[in-house]
């Protein structure tokens, strides 16, 4: 079963940390892609979740969570000079373990920057300190100090880690299809001046998910294709955005964070409380969660042009996101439960039956309409491509294995976001995984279709103002 091709080959240590459903699907590809042999591999886990799956591939497994107290002593004899520490784990700060890698001479790599357990949900937090911008901050911040680092690849899956570069083949193919005459941008400010030429305003990670497990979701039960605790986390995370130069209405409980890169805002409320218009080539017009992600704030970062120490041109960015039906009937259920988690938890996979996973990213503002650009796997074909997979983790772990095969030609870069990375490596090593690869123009706008039944506040100058993507 399976595509086997070798992209590289990885001779050191492998700590696996984390062993859900990503941890799962990521194992036969790295075996796959980079030779890396079942006994050079050591999963650490919190719980017995994929004690079989381990067994079958002949890797070793050790249950134990790691804490702030204990996991420099757990991880510590399992990693040395030129080995590689994959976090796919929930609630085991990834800047700890970035410090961790970094004197011992490990790679890291994660696809999603976690805080200790409990930062999440502190009600004595300000929403502030419980956003990804503040995650994100405090990782480049030891950027600053620890330059040349082992390098450590952050938050690199399918999004936030592929759709970066999915942004970067989009603006390149609106160019040519528009017959522009452009220089292959190599900066990122060259980018944000491409961006900006082209007139794109917003930027959607645009994703519907329509994979059908059997039996369906029953009540006191979340269902997700990937993790629960994971999902609920961000999207129990204030609703995070970048914020475009164009944008002229401000949100009502919109936030400022009043350092760093000031590229993105917050609303003070749960992603999962927060719905926008989007749109994706098979799916059409739907209705999605503005769920924070890393994406929405690395992107709008390195799309920022200044002139003379002055923002002039930076996109609206966020993840426009609609699970499986069955998640979504598990979210509504969960905000009945004042948000607090069902009793009973179940990842599908080998009980889906029908459904792929639409992912990719929305270029809004151009006057020929909008662009997207992206992945459509369905369950059939991810199934056929690698074991222990469905078609949402395939494109999480896509990201990983190009996020690998680049770490591995470039080892001491420090902290590095997708943003900064070669978009041409990273996808000629994932799109193996990734199904049908396409790009398309569409002519719907967040204004198309707007049912008279009820006012809605419209900006007749720029359809693209966020005003008109939220809904009430």
């Amino acid at each position: 079963m399976g595509l086997s091709r070798r992209l590289g080959s990885f001779t050191g240590r492998v700590v696996v940390l984390g062993f859900g459903s990503i941890g799962q699907a990521v194992l036969p590809l790295l075996f796959d892609s980079f030779g890396i042999a079942p006994s050079q591999v050591r999963i650490v886990t919190a719980g017995e979740n994929g004690a079989e799956i381990a067994r079958a591939l002949g890797v070793a497994l050790r249950v134990q969570a790691l804490t702030q107290q204990n996991h420099e002593a757990v991880l510590a004899p399992l990693l040395g000079p030129g080995d590689l520490l994959l976090n796919v784990s929930v609630d085991v700060s990834s800047l700890a373990l970035v410090r961790f890698c970094a004197p011992r001479g490990v790679l890291y790599l994660d696809a999603c920057c976690e805080p200790w357990a409990g930062r999440y949900m502190n009600p004595d937090l300000p929403p502030t300190q419980r956003s990804n911008y503040a995650l994100r901050e405090e990782l480049l911040a030891f950027r600053r100090e620890h330059p040349r680092a082992p390098t450590a690849c952050i938050t690199q899956g399918a999004n936030p880690g592929l759709v970066s570069c999915f942004v970067k083949v989009a603006l390149l193919q609106m160019a040519a299809d528009l017959r522009l005459a452009i220089e292959p941008p190599s900066t990122p400010e060259a980018w944000a001046a491409l961006a900006r030429r082209l007139d794109v305003k917003v930027i959607h990670i645009a994703e519907r998910d329509t994979q059908v497990a059997a039996p369906r979701k029953q009540p006191g039960e979340f269902i997700n294709t990937w993790s629960v605790d994971g999902f609920v986390d961000e999207g129990l995370q204030p609703s995070e955005l970048g914020w475009g130069t164009h944008e002229r209405h401000w949100p009502a409980d919109a936030l400022r964070h009043g350092y760093g890169c000031e590229a993105a805002i917050m609303l003070n409320r749960p992603g999962i409380a927060t719905r926008v218009r989007t749109w994706t080539p098979l799916q059409g017009p739907f209705h999605a969660f503005l769920v924070t992600h890393g994406e929405a704030i690395s992107i709008p970062d390195h799309f920022t042009l200044r002139e003379e120490g002055a923002v002039v041109y930076r996109p609206t960015v966020h993840y426009a996101y609609h699970p499986c039906d069955d998640t979504v009937a598990s979210l509504h259920e969960l905000a009945g439960r004042n948000w607090r988690l069902q009793p009973r938890r179940r990842i599908i996979r080998d009980d889906i039956v029908s459904g792929m996973d639409e992912l990719g990213v929305l270029l809004m503002g151009n006057a020929r309409g909008v662009y997207w650009y992206g992945s459509r796997l369905a369950i059939e074909q991810a199934r056929a491509l690698a074991p222990y997979n469905n078609a949402t983790t395939l494109q999480v772990v896509a990201g990983i294995v190009g996020a690998i095969t680049w770490a591995l030609r470039h080892p001491d870069r420090g902290v590095v976001e997708a943003d900064e990375m070669d978009h041409v490596l990273m996808l000629d090593a994932a799109r193996p995984w990734l199904g049908e690869v396409v790009g398309m123009w569409g002519d719907w706008t967040p204004l198309a279709d707007r049912s008279r039944l009820f006012p809605e506040p419209k900006d007749a100058d720029d359809p693209w103002q966020f005003i008109n993507f939220r809904v009430a």
